[in-house]
């Protein structure tokens, strides 16, 4: 198995210093990682409390998830493209600036309405946040190993569903799910301090606007993200609705869906490394390998959520399919060219289509009485689609350029 070609268009050929050391920046960059992913993932744990405090059903409630992906299919590339001359580190502050807004706004939210566009505003800065992120992360490392610096990025995004999630959740059944949005918000705060200290200062170069449009006309681009946005709906299936599927159909104890939760989080972190150490290796493989996982675990979620002990190792078998997230990120790299901040912000928009899709279609199989398990069945079928996507992706790069295309 041969390593995909790296690209290093419009990354540094030898590693950034930063002010207090690689670690310290990565820590920093990371604790924004936990902050986004306890509001994210946390919105979804905490559906059922929102539903009952604003009297809604469960379906319509799930909007509070597709409205927050919105913020960030739009945000992502919006402020990637138009701040492309901002240098990273003061994109990076204000984003989560912006960030600690959102979640502040949704915490004071009096209504259903007005909770939806908050969590539309939470998450304008969330895809360009990791975008930029990633893009630091990478350029504080040698090349043969931007893989595993950009998992080191996600790895608070990872562990927000070890203690973050679970946290809020018992947040939120103690003191109402205001309080999660609060926490998140604080931490958004904290964030861009740490950021502010800690990350080195990148300038943005010869960025330009229209420089980051150029990757529109990029096929690869779109192929790639098409099949995040397809492929990976199949978790948000599962995790938008996991609460409740524990409650009703496995029948655990309330105390027991944070621990639950956490399998997730323990999951996701270790799939994570492993996913940066093979990026790092072959992107494809790991990209097609991660689909088939899926496929697997999710269609096993259908037959184990009626046991407590059988459904604790799948959600912890469906956590490490998010390995496939520092391979997706390194590829868009490669084949983004010289438009680097859009293309690193459009992979979390890709990834946020895929939450919309997941919770839209999974709603839809509840809505029409297929069960809550139903959703393992709906993201596998999800899973298979982004392994047709991944097919067509590689064949177009063998035609455009065979010897580019790993073994």
């Amino acid at each position: 198995m041969h390593s995909d070609p790296v690209s290093s268009t419009s990354l540094p050929p030898v590693p950034i210093a930063a002010p207090h050391g690689a670690g310290m920046a990565n820590f920093a960059l990371a604790i924004g990682g936990l902050a986004i992913g306890t509001g994210e993932f946390a919105s979804m744990s905490i559906l059922p409390i929102v539903a009952a405090d604003l009297h809604t059903d469960l379906p319509h409630m799930g909007h509070m998830i597709s409205a927050y992906a919105l913020g960030v299919v739009f945000g992502a590339p919006l402020i990637a493209i138009f701040l492309a001359r901002m240098p990273k580190k003061a994109m990076l502050v204000m984003l989560m600036a912006l960030y600690a807004a959102g979640n502040l706004l949704s915490a004071a939210a009096p209504a259903y309405g007005s909770l939806l566009l908050a969590r539309f505003v939470a998450g304008i800065p969330h895809g360009a946040y990791f975008g930029v992120a990633a893009l630091v992360a990478a350029a504080m490392a040698v090349p043969e190993k931007r893989g595993q610096a950009v998992s080191r990025v996600l790895l608070g995004l990872t562990i927000a569903n070890i203690f973050g999630v679970p946290l809020a959740t018992w947040l939120s059944q103690a003191f109402g799910w205001r309080s999660a949005f609060l926490v998140v918000g604080v931490l958004g705060v904290v964030t861009a301090l740490m950021v502010r200290r800690y990350v080195p200062f990148i300038a943005a170069g010869d960025a330009s606007v229209r420089r980051e449009l150029g990757v529109f006309r990029r096929a690869q681009v779109w192929v790639t993200l098409l099949m995040v946005s397809v492929g990976f709906g199949g978790l948000f299936a599962v995790y938008t609705y996991v609460t409740p599927t524990l409650l009703e159909i496995t029948r655990v104890s309330p105390n027991m869906v944070a621990v639950l939760l956490a399998l997730i989080g323990v999951g996701m972190t270790l799939g994570n490394l492993v996913g940066g150490w093979l990026a790092d290796r072959s992107r494809l493989w790991t990209i097609f390998g991660a689909l088939v996982w899926n496929v697997v675990a999710l269609t096993a979620f259908y037959y184990t959520s009626a046991n407590a002990w059988a459904v604790a190792i799948n959600l912890f078998l469906i956590g490490c399919g998010i390995a496939v997230a520092p391979a997706v990120q390194t590829r868009l790299m490669d084949v983004a060219g010289d438009a680097q901040t859009v293309t690193a912000a459009l992979n979390h928009s890709a990834f946020n289509c895929a939450n919309a899709a997941g919770a839209w279609f999974g709603g839809m199989a509840i809505a029409h009485g297929l069960g809550l398990q139903s959703t393992g069945l709906v993201g596998a079928m999800l899973a298979l689609g982004g392994i047709v996507v991944l097919g067509v992706s590689v064949l177009m790069e063998r035609r455009a350029m065979p010897a580019a295309v790993p073994a």
